[in-house]
Parts: structure tokens; sequence; C-alpha cells
């Protein structure tokens, strides 16, 4: 199955939207002016991948469905806390605290 057979469908899947708006969402919407060239440049990409063979096009397909799905938990994650900080549920942080944490995590890269 060719990949660009699937350039609309694939589309519509990267750039579907929640049912819900957030504060997110608005400021997103401010930048949608870059949407038209990203679908151009996700074509281009689309047509150099289905020249290879069909088995690296359902890889290239896997991997990019995965790492969308992961924007969108990403994306829930955000509206999640932001609808937590417009309910007030917010508080303050020390954001030494919060470095320290994260070079214990993550190292010091």
């Amino acid at each position: 199955m060719a990949l660009l057979s699937h350039s609309t469908s694939i589309a519509q899947y990267l750039f579907y939207e929640p049912p819900f708006q957030s504060a997110y969402d608005e400021r997103r919407d401010k930048r949608c002016g870059i949407l038209h060239p990203m679908v151009k440049l996700l074509e281009k990409a689309i047509a150099k991948v289905s020249t290879l063979p069909e088995a690296a096009q359902e890889k290239i397909g896997e991997e990019l469905l995965l790492h969308v799905a992961k924007v969108h938990r990403l994306r829930a994650e955000l509206d999640k806390g932001l609808r937590s900080l417009d309910h007030g549920e917010g508080h303050e942080i020390d954001i030494e605290h919060v470095i320290k944490r994260a070079r214990a995590q993550y190292g010091d890269a």
C-alpha cells in the first residue's frame, strides 16, 4: 500500500484538533498562517517517501503516527495544566528545587 495514497487522511490526522478550546488553542490560532507551508512540506515529504519500498513506507508511517500520538498526549497534558491554572489550582513553586530535581533525574545536559 503506497503511503502517498493516504496523504489526505494522514494530513487530516496530523492536524486533528480536539473538540474543546483552551488558552493553548487560542495562542495556536494566532499562528495559523504556518499551516499552509506545513501541509506543503508534509506533501513533499510524503511524495519522497512514496518512492521508497513499501516496507520502508510502512515503517515511516508508523513512526510518524507514533510521534503524532505523543504530541497529542503532550497537548492534552498542557491543556489539563492550563485548565487547572484557569481554575485557580496553581501554586507557587521553588524554581531552584525544580532545577535540582530535574538535574537529578535527567543529568546536567
